[in-house]
């Protein structure tokens, strides 16, 4: 591969390289009003975040940077005040800029090594929304929880070296927390279905975590319009479905520990495989096969009562080589039942969300899809995801904080986040929007992008924390320090270290940093992490866009990927990136000595982390 730098133009769209080589900004942070006197800043000092303000009470020009809160009097020097954070005071609680200029409470005038009211974007001031009075009352205390917070989960001032071709906004209708409402609604009922259907038809629980996975791999595929619920896909039956509802028939088998474990778990299988193949249409061979084998332990279990663990589960291995083939085949029409139930259900419900959200476009005089603008072939800095169509106005979201937790709720229902992700929020949002200068949407927004992932997840106890993992702080320190990484291919807003991040969500994440899916993502060069979840379908999916992307690109370009090893059977995707020419270096991390961050990391009042089986580096 070329080591040389790719060819990059400057324009109004996208976040163009700069000919200086530092990286501009990702968006449209807040900043006071700009004055209408006086020359234009160089575009390096631009870029870098600086403008021209003017100051009421002193009747005179002074110099703000809205990525770092500092306010100078002369003009800036390049390179000397281009921070992205300053260290924050921890008694101090400034407001957000657009409430008053930073020099209206000091006399004298700041020098350019002394910011007049250093500010830092994550230690949060006044707000757009109320705050209770005991909040106030405790400034300095949540200073230094935030402080501490954001220098240790993430680090947000690292820039991208991701460089992608220019691309067109994405069609997605933009987020309202009326339909996201409604989407909740109809994505537990259609989790209900779910339960009913495997307790009807096959007399079994659904598999632990199989639905979320099931909405992986079919947004793998699917090419309907919906953000969660699966609509245009083909096949219709789902494979990851299919194989764990069958994994479980004719029961759910677990892990043994005892040897009276053992003869239960031996005992149980014989007799649901006998009364599954007595109440089903089989083949009378069949049948002969499955009452033979399943008698014969009958008989041995009465007769033999000293046999050991290693006993017991020698005879069931051999009685599921023995039966399971013949069970399958009884059951497989009845589960491609419940698959296809599920899908055209899911397509259904699709269909009712678009409508409504249409409709809502229609009432505040939004058209669905505006004209795209036009769309260069060059090559940028990776920026956020922009929807097509303008976002309708937004209802009333109230917030609160009941101690480390900020309560968001909108009719009724309510979502929570800890205090330290909540202010990384604040942060990514100014980053990365370029439509709500004033936070009049943010609430709302905040709102939409927790229910959507609490929604996917699930309501059970820890459901769905796995799928969203995320490497612990040292091990991203060392992928940027050794590898120049600065871009995370599977993450959210509510995980990810970097600021530039790839999501599944572009309608609700784009607003936070988002990049958009990993899938439809075509990076020309950079460094990059992918830790996807732990769908085979997912990760398969995953390696063969890896595989083009490096096949197609001749500038430079790794990505460091963290997979399971699952050998037994060993996955597709394991197999294939063993095989892969791109390989360099493969490193195998055994079980019990690494550990992940909890995937419900945004609620959890401590630090969380999940020791998880064995892992594979590339």
């Amino acid at each position: 591969m070329s080591n040389e730098s790719p060819t990059l133009v400057k324009g109004e769209g996208p976040v163009t390289l700069s000919p200086s080589g530092s990286t501009p900004s990702q968006g449209s942070p807040l900043s006071p009003t700009s004055a209408s006197k006086g020359p234009e800043l160089p575009d390096e000092l631009l870029q870098a975040g600086w403008g021209r303000c003017w100051s009421k009470r002193e009747n005179r020009p002074y110099y703000f940077n809205r990525f770092t809160n500092q306010s100078l009097w002369e003009m800036p020097v390049l390179g000397q005040h281009d921070v992205i954070v300053s260290t924050p005071s921890l008694t101090s609680s400034h407001p957000l800029p657009w409430n008053s200029a930073p020099d209206d409470k000091q006399s004298q005038p700041a020098t350019p090594s002394t910011p007049s009211t250093p500010s830092t974007p994550g230690t949060p001031g006044a707000k757009p929304w109320s705050s209770a009075p005991e909040d106030k009352q405790i400034s300095a205390v949540l200073s230094v929880f935030f402080v501490s917070t954001v220098s240790v989960y993430w680090d947000l001032d690292i820039p991208t070296n991701a460089v992608i071709r220019e691309r067109p906004p994405d069609p997605q209708l933009p987020p309202h927390p009326e339909v996201e409402l409604h989407r909740a609604q109809l994505v537990t009922k259609l989790r209900q279905h779910y339960l009913e259907l495997c307790h009807q038809r096959e007399g079994i629980d659904p598999p632990r975590e199989s639905f979320n996975r099931w909405l992986l791999e079919r947004k793998v595929i699917d090419k309907g319009g919906d953000p969660l619920l699966p609509s245009d896909c083909d096949p219709v039956i789902s494979p990851s479905m299919f194989r764990e509802v069958m994994n479980d028939i004719p029961i759910r088998l677990s892990r043994i520990k005892y040897k009276e474990e053992a003869r239960r778990q031996l005992f149980r299988y014989a007799e649901a495989a006998k009364k599954m193949i007595d109440s089903r249409n089989a083949p009378q061979d069949s049948r002969k096969v499955v009452k033979w084998n399943t008698e014969d332990t009958m008989s041995w279990l009465r007769r033999d009562h000293s046999a050991s663990k290693e006993d017991y589960m020698d005879r069931l291995d051999h009685l599921r080589k023995q039966c399971g083939p013949h069970v399958t085949a009884v059951a497989k029409d009845s589960v491609e039942g419940i698959c296809s139930k599920i899908y055209h259900i899911s397509a259904e419900y699709s269909r009712r969300l678009k409508a409504a959200h249409t409709a809502l476009m229609k009432e505040c005089n939004l058209s669905e899809g505006c004209e795209p603008p036009e769309v260069q072939d060059r090559l940028v800095y990776c920026y956020p995801a922009r929807l097509a169509s303008p976002s309708p106005p937004q209802p009333r979201v109230e917030l609160h904080f009941e101690n480390e937790v900020a309560c968001l709720r909108y009719k009724g229902e309510m979502v929570k986040i800890n205090r330290g992700h909540f202010s990384k929020l604040e942060l990514l949002y100014r980053y990365s929007c370029i439509d709500d200068a004033r936070f009049e949407k943010f609430l709302s927004r905040v709102w939409c992008l927790i229910k959507r992932y609490q929604v996917m997840f699930g309501s059970g106890v820890n459901e769905g924390t796995g799928l969203q993992g995320a490497l612990p702080v040292a091990v991203f320190e060392a992928l940027n320090k050794q590898f120049g990484v600065s871009f995370e291919c599977f993450a959210s807003p509510l995980n990810c270290y970097f600021k530039q991040f790839c999501s599944a969500f572009p309608d609700t994440d784009g607003f936070f940093g988002s990049r958009g899916p990993f899938l439809s993502f075509r990076p020309a060069s950079g460094s990059f992490e992918a830790n996807p979840p732990f769908s085979e379908e997912l990760m398969d999916a995953m390696v063969t866009h890896f595989e083009e992307l490096l096949d197609s690109s001749t500038e430079p370009l790794s990505f460091i990927i963290f997979v399971p090893e699952w050998r037994d059977p060993a996955t597709p995707a394991l197999i294939r990136l063993e095989a892969s020419r791109f390989l360099r270096h493969q490193l195998t991390v055994s079980a019990y000595e690494h550990e992940y961050r909890s995937g419900s990391q945004h609620i959890c009042k401590r630090t969380t982390t999940t020791p998880l089986a064995q892992q594979q580096h590339y």
